[in-house]
C-alpha cells in the first residue's frame, strides 16, 4: 500500500503539526541524503539530530566520510513515514530531489529546506553558509570553511610546479573532470588531463584511450573499505598494471569528492603529495 493512503501516515502528519515546536533554530533536524548528511552532522550537535540517511553509515560502499562516527544517531530511509516518525522540525535535502516526499513534507507543516548542488569551491561556501545560518550555526559554518581553506592553502604552498598532468579514474571507465575536484587537483598542484582524453557516448574512457595518451599521473578510485564490485574490475585491467612501469600511478580513496563540502578538501594533501613525487621523479637522472 502506498504512504499516502495509509491511515497510519495521517496520524503521524496531525502528530506532526501539534507537536512542532515553536524555535528560532530547529531542535529535531532530518538529513535524507549522504551529501546533506555530511553538513548536518558537522554542523549540528547530536542532541538536535533527529536521524540521518542510512547512507551515512553504509558500507556496501562507502559512500560517506562520516560512516566510522555516526552510531548511535537514528538512520533512516527516504519516505514520508520514516521521516515523519522523528518528529522533525526541519527537513534538509537537495533541490529537485522526491517532490513527493516534499508535498507530504507541506501536508504536515514540517519545514524543508532545499540546498543546491555545490559546482565549485565558491558554492561551498554559500551552501556552507546558508545551511549554518539556517541551522542557527553560523559560528560552525564558519569554522568548517576555515578548516577547508587552512588545508587548500597548506596544498597549495606544496603543490609541484609545473603542475603535473593527471587522469582519476573510476569504476566502469568514467573519469573525474569538473566541478569541486576540478578545483581541488589545480590548487594542489594537478592539472586535470581528463577533459583531453576522448569520451564514449556514457562519458566513459576506455582503457586503450590512457595507454595511447597516458598521463604523468593515474589516480585509481579506490576505497578499499568496500567489497569490490564489478564496476571496479576496470581498475585492474592488466593494461593499466602494465602502465606502472611508465608513468606514476596512485590507488586513492575518493570518497571526500562525493559529496562537494567543506571536507572535500581532505583530498588536496594526497593530491598535492602525489604531485610532488612526479615532480621530484622529473629531475632525477
Amino acid at each position: 500500500m502506498r504512504l499516502r493512503h495509509g491511515w497510519h501516515v495521517a496520524i503521524l502528519v496531525l502528530t506532526q503539526i501539534l507537536a512542532a515546536p515553536v524555535s528560532a533554530a530547529p531542535q529535531h533536524v532530518v538529513s535524507v541524503l549522504v551529501c546533506t548528511d555530511e553538513y548536518v552532522f558537522r554542523l549540528l550537535p547530536r542532541a538536535r539530530i533527529a536521524a540521518l540517511s542510512f547512507l551515512a553509515a553504509d558500507r556496501h560502499p562507502v559512500v560517506s566520510t562520516i560512516a566510522d562516527r555516526v552510531m548511535g544517531i537514528p538512520l533512516i530511509r527516504q519516505n514520508a513515514e520514516s521521516v515523519l516518525a522523528r518528529h522533525p522540525d526541519l527537513v534538509v535535502t537537495y533541490q529537485g530531489v522526491n517532490q513527493e516526499l516534499h508535498s507530504l513534507m507541506r501536508t504536515a507543516g514540517v519545514p524543508v529546506l532545499d540546498l543546491p548542488w555545490a559546482n565549485s569551491l565558491d558554492d561551498v561556501r554559500k551552501v556552507t553558509r546558508l545551511l549554518g545560518d539556517r541551522l542557527g550555526e553560523p559560528q560552525r559554518a564558519e569554522a568548517l570553511l576555515a578548516e577547508m581553506d587552512r588545508k587548500l592553502a597548506a596544498a597549495r604552498a606544496y603543490a609541484p610546479a609545473p603542475p603535473v598532468a593527471t587522469l582519476i579514474y573510476e569504476p566502469n571507465g568514467y573519469i573525474t573532470a569538473d566541478g569541486v575536484t576540478n578545483e581541488i587537483l589545480n590548487v594542489s598542484g594537478l592539472h586535470n588531463a581528463g577533459p583531453d582524453m576522448h569520451q564514449t557516448r556514457l562519458g566513459t574512457v576506455p582503457v586503450e584511450t590512457i595507454v595511447a595518451t597516458p598521463p604523468e599521473l593515474l589516480i585509481l578510485n579506490d576505497s578499499r573499505e568496500a567489497s569490490p564490485a564489478r564496476a571496479d574490475m576496470l581498475l585492474g585491467h592488466p593494461a593499466l598494471v602494465a602502465m606502472e612501469q611508465h608513468i606514476s600511478v596512485a590507488h586513492l580513496s575518493l570518497t571526500p569528492l562525493l559529496c562537494p563540502g567543506p571536507w572535500s578538501a581532505d583530498a588536496a594533501a594526497p593530491f598535492a603529495a602525489l604531485g610532488r613525487k612526479v615532480a621530484l621523479a622529473r629531475r632525477a637522472p
